[in-house]
């Protein structure tokens, strides 16, 4: 790939996802690429930067972000959010519904990649709110359609679910036969507590009605540069109720950026019950 061709590209991916795509992402570029080159037959790079410069190319430009966009998970994934979720947040919340008399928590799986995070989620306040009468929402959102097809479907292969508990797995997936064997399906009373859609998150705003009770947006802003970080936290805080969560990846921090949130933990964080 030549300097310019990998600018190109760098620039397009940032224009239209935010990604910045530093330079020790050559290589991974180059490689993602492949992929395009021969599904849209492309001779090499030039070329296929050629067809993302001409007229009609906007369907291309989303597979573009797809390939490049990093889609990997497996079913809880940091597990020690779920556990957050679980012990602290639900109990949290069910004494605030009963006292300001509302029964249904709403939570968002902002990057949710090919649904491992929002059907983990859902398993978790299955299992927490069962017997309290309350109900729950949980939208799921990304910006790529293919992962996001994928991830409606709720089809998974035994080794991607191969690492729950056995009575998870008996409780929230249907088992295949047929030409199904070695798929497992999410339960579709599982299934419809959670909603999928696609949305960019630093373009517009989010159409959603209900603020938040928790977010998470895990393992995303590590591919942001400082001011989207920043921008990207402002939106999330915007969506969270008063005392509601934001839970990040691991691997990130909000140290340095600008935000109104406080921090509860590593990686936890709650928008102050006043604000």
């Amino acid at each position: 790939m030549r300097d310019s061709e990998f600018e190109f590209i760098r620039t397009l991916v940032y224009e239209r996802s935010r990604i910045n795509l530093g330079a020790d992402k050559r290589e991974l570029v180059t490689a993602r690429l492949g992929k395009r080159l021969r599904a849209t037959r492309a001779p090499d790079i030039g070329a296929y930067c050629d067809l993302l410069r001409s007229a009609g190319a906007e369907e291309e430009l989303g597979h573009l972000i797809d390939v490049i966009s990093t889609n990997h998970t497996f079913f809880f994934r940091e597990n020690v959010h779920f556990d957050f979720v679980r012990a602290q947040v639900v109990p949290e919340m069910l004494a605030r519904g009963r006292a300001e008399r509302w029964t249904r928590l709403h939570a968002w799986s902002a990057a949710c990649s090919s649904g491992e995070e929002p059907y983990s989620l859902a398993i978790t306040l299955a299992e927490a709110l069962a017997g309290t009468g309350w109900s729950w929402r949980i939208e799921a959102t990304d910006i790529s359609r293919r992962i996001l097809a994928k991830a409606a479907a709720g089809i998974y292969r035994e080794e991607t679910v191969g690492r729950l508990p056995p009575a998870t797995l008996r409780q929230h997936f249907q088992r295949g036969s047929g030409p199904q064997a070695g798929n497992y399906r999410v339960r579709p009373e599982l299934q419809a507590t959670v909603s999928f859609r696609h949305l960019n998150l630093l373009e517009g705003e989010p159409p959603f009605t209900e603020p938040f009770h928790v977010i998470l947006c895990r393992n995303v802003m590590i591919y942001f540069d400082r001011p989207t970080q920043e921008e990207l936290v402002r939106r999330l805080t915007r969506r969270l109720v008063p005392g509601g969560y934001l839970l990040v990846g691991h691997s990130e921090s909000l140290t340095g950026i600008r935000h109104s949130l406080q921090l509860v933990r590593p990686a936890t964080y709650r928008r102050p019950p006043a604000s």
